[in-house]
């Protein structure tokens, strides 16, 4: 780890010369000479006497150094059968003039405006041109619920809000506009108007003077061109929400400066990704994944961004995402494991991916969820390239901990997101906020401050940013995630701290426990919940969906499965009822809906979330997670 372990070092030890020199990969309208202001800790402030642009640095300096005709995004609709490539000088033409637009009917610098669209081009399009005139977007998941999104209308209150008339969804066409509608009757602030992009798909009705349409807006000559606004690199970028504990979302704020400074520094260290290089993030730009890897990342190098619309499986078939590899050449795959397994699941012997080219492909990342070692042997073996997990959250916008592929490629271990990321000062601590020895679990904290990049508060309330984050530890952002450094550094990441479960006295972690599960040549996902025991405090459940094909009896492989955990974690872990189920519950971005399942579980009231991707999965899970069902009807 010499190159690696110099970095990360010499990050952690000055953090102002550090970050002063990967400041260099962006262009300022002003240097600055300040690189951390520590003076209102803990909310820090990287390059405060900074002044830049985010669009200019995504778009307009590359046509300028003659990137002009290189292509800059590329638009493949495995739903509608579209594939469009944007160059720089066409997507910053189609930027300018958006931004223009914006300009014209009311949006100033520091505004709001909320993105409601699904994965077109002009939702990549709407957040650039925001960035341009200095307005602050708040990207909301397409198709979201209409409280969800009046809730969110309600804290941000923008001053315009940019939609579709519809969204694609496999087979389905959502239609958005009924939905944003009903979400502005919810709120009590209104925006001054509704930029309305009509798919053919199906037109909505526009409502005037307030609804306008998007392709009217973007005419030639309907506005002028807007050029890029002189940002401070501390003003809000984004504001992205995430769910919150007390039921009222939280807006991440992210900044211009330290924003940019970070991203383009990840992509050199940890993606190996420039000039010239496809990436294919597979995720959508609602969530925090689409921010920066879809679309600020690629852009601020210069590499050319994949914008996918559609699913792992089903649209058509399993061989979707390879299908996109080998028509752009994509250099690097990063999607999160559920989709590796749900296309495992329909293509065990990975046919599907044998009969495209694939040699374009360098790397796979994966993340937002816990890759378990099975997933990952069978992704390695079956593409033949490194297969990088790696760990971050909505809250830091890029990778906390990973294997650095630009930096210095270091061995992989299964089950490990690698090694910390220069910048993040990984620490595990004890109850007592001491940093425990490697090997011994407790909980990952970062300390402060944080690195660029990350957020810098909640929106609209500092004092929730505190005592959602750094009041657990002093001089310590709590991730909210356990897990463990081993003597090599690696970071073993082992769930939520509320998924380790106590049982007789005996703290274990549902994730090892999903880790065996996984490992069963029959099990496609898995999940392990804790649950209320009046004898022993805490009993573990196990729910498994098997693979596509699997005709064995479901009673066997649960009889097998709590054979295999006894044996490889030991009677200790006392898991004895796994059910074998049809689907777990996700949210659009693949996560397995652990807390839902456990609140059913232990008979306590809870709402779906509005992030799920199919509501009927709980409804089926019930009757299982309650135990009122037969083993037929599991």
């Amino acid at each position: 780890m010499g190159v690696y372990s110099d970095e990360y070092q010499a990050s952690l030890a000055d953090p102002n010369v550090f970050w002063g020199k990967q400041s260099s990969a962006v262009d300022w309208f002003s240097t600055p000479a300040q690189v951390l202001d520590d003076s209102r800790a803990p909310h820090y402030r990287w390059f405060p006497d900074g002044r830049l642009n985010t669009c200019y640095n995504a778009l307009d300096r590359h046509v300028i150094r003659g990137l002009a005709d290189e292509p800059a995004l590329i638009f493949h609709s495995a739903i509608t059968g579209t594939r469009r490539t944007y160059t720089y000088a066409e997507l910053l033409e189609r930027v300018a003039q958006l931004a223009g637009a914006l300009r014209g009917i009311g949006v100033a610098p520091g505004d709001r405006v909320v993105i409601y669209l699904p994965m077109v081009p002009e939702a990549v399009m709407a957040m650039l041109a925001c960035a341009r005139i200095g307005a602050v977007h708040s990207v909301v998941f397409g198709g979201f619920a209409a409280t969800e999104l009046a809730a969110r209308i309600d804290d941000a209150k923008p001053t315009a809000i940019i939609s579709a008339s519809c969204g694609l969804e496999g087979t389905r066409v959502v239609a958005y506009k009924p939905l944003l509608d009903a979400a502005l009757a919810k709120a009590a602030h209104q925006p001054l108007h509704c930029v309305i992009f009509q798919r053919e798909q199906l037109r909505a009705e526009l409502v005037e003077p307030r609804d306008l349409d998007l392709a009217v807006l973007m005419r030639p000559g309907s506005f002028e061109p807007a050029i890029c606004q002189d940002m401070a690199a501390t003003d809000p970028l984004y504001i992205l929400y995430t769910s919150g504990t007390t039921g009222k979302p939280k807006g991440i704020v992210r900044d211009h400066g330290g924003h940019a400074v970070a991203l383009a520094y990840s992509m050199r260290t940890v993606y190996d990704i420039g000039v010239g290089d496809v990436m294919f993030t597979a995720s959508d730009v609602g969530w925090v994944v689409g921010h920066s890897y879809i679309v600020y990342a690629p852009l601020l190098v210069g590499a050319t961004t994949v914008l996918y619309e559609g699913k792992p499986v089903g649209t058509p078939d399993a061989g979707a995402f390879w299908r996109v590899v080998s028509e752009h050449r994509v250099k690097a795959l990063f999607t999160a494991p559920t989709a590796i397994r749900a296309i495992r699941k329909v293509d065990p012997e990975g046919k599907l991916m044998a009969s495209h080219d694939l040699s374009s492909m360098e790397t796979l990342f994966l993340a937002g969820e816990r890759l378990d070692p099975d997933t990952f042997a069978w992704a390695a073996e079956r593409l033949g390239v490194p297969v990088v997990d790696h760990w971050w959250q909505t809250e830091t916008g890029w990778p906390i901990a990973a294997n650095p592929r630009g930096l210095e490629p270091l061995p992989l271990k299964p089950g490990s997101p690698s090694v910390p990321v220069p910048g993040f000062d990984v620490a595990v601590l004890g109850p007592d906020g001491a940093r425990l020895p490697p090997g011994q679990e407790g909980a990952i904290c970062l300390r402060l401050p944080l690195p660029p990049g990350t957020l810098t508060t909640v929106w609209g309330d500092d004092d929730r940013f505190v005592a959602s984050y750094l009041s657990a530890f002093d001089g310590y952002y709590l991730t909210g995630d356990g897990g463990y450094l081993d003597e090599d550094g690696y970071l073993f990441v082992m769930g939520r701290t509320d998924d380790v479960i106590n049982v007789a006295g005996h703290r274990l972690s549902t994730g090892a426990m999903e880790a065996v599960l996984a490992s069963h040549p029959a099990v496609a996902e898995c999940a392990v919940i804790g649950v209320a025991d009046q004898l022993k405090g805490q009993l573990p459940r196990g729910l498994v969906v098997t693979k596509e094909g699997f005709t064995g009896d479901a009673a066997a492989l649960s009889a097998e499965l709590v054979a295999l955990v006894r044996q490889e974690i030991g009677a200790v872990a006392a898991l004895r009822q796994i059910d074998v189920v049809a689907a777990l519950p996700k949210t659009r971005s693949g996560k397995i809906l652990r807390k839902t399942m456990r609140d059913i579980a232990g008979g306590t009231p809870t709402a779906v979330p509005s992030t799920i991707e199919d509501p009927a999965v709980v409804d089926a899970l019930r009757p299982v997670l309650t135990n009122q069902h037969t083993p037929a009807q599991r």
